[in-house]
């Protein structure tokens, strides 16, 4: 029976199990917060990140979910600086030229803050001259930081950004650093 976890990655934890990183480091990871063995995540957040990550047991289920020649969607909410016009959000739909090739078709629509949203530690830094707006991009891609470039490509960087759904799976009901089975 394959094994499929639901994680709400919190800010500034790994998405993995080890730190490869500095020998002294004390930085979170996976396993900070998760104890079931032989679970791999099926993708992963930056650090900066937050929001599901989907793990399972399955190899094939996680091939399924991270190749993008599958497009698995993926929801993401991204808090970002400044107020986009209609022809940012346009170009976010039909694609941004970024240095690895432009995006693919996207889903985008502003959206008023989602209510459902957990404090962020430490929190976005806010900048009283300059108003920020929440956007929810869907895209079938996973290029590195891809939606963090996007944004900053139409001259909006993203100020806090949390991965919403994984295809069929959704944050729904999940705090921050908490997990569930599917």
């Amino acid at each position: 029976m394959t094994r499929v976890v639901l994680f709400n990655k919190p800010y500034n934890v790994l998405s993995q199990f080890t730190d490869r990183g500095m020998a002294d480091s004390d930085r979170e990871t996976l396993s900070d917060y998760i104890n079931i063995p032989r679970v791999y995540a099926a993708g992963r957040l930056d650090r900066d990140s937050e929001g599901l990550l989907v793990l399972t047991d399955n190899g094939r289920l996680q091939a399924q979910i991270t190749n993008p020649r599958n497009k698995t969607p993926k929801t993401y909410w991204a808090q970002v600086e400044g107020i986009p016009d209609t022809a940012s959000l346009t170009q976010l739909r039909k694609g941004v030229s970024l240095k690895d090739g432009v995006t693919a078709l996207a889903e985008v629509e502003q959206i008023d803050e989602p209510t459902n949203l957990w404090p962020r530690t430490p929190p976005i830094r806010v900048r009283k001259s300059i108003p920020d707006t929440w956007i929810s991009l869907t895209i079938t891609e996973g290029r590195n930081r891809q939606v963090r470039r996007m944004t900053a490509a139409i001259g909006h960087p993203t100020l806090r950004l949390i991965r919403y759904r994984i295809g069929n799976w959704t944050l729904d009901g999940l705090d921050s650093g908490a997990w569930r089975e599917a």
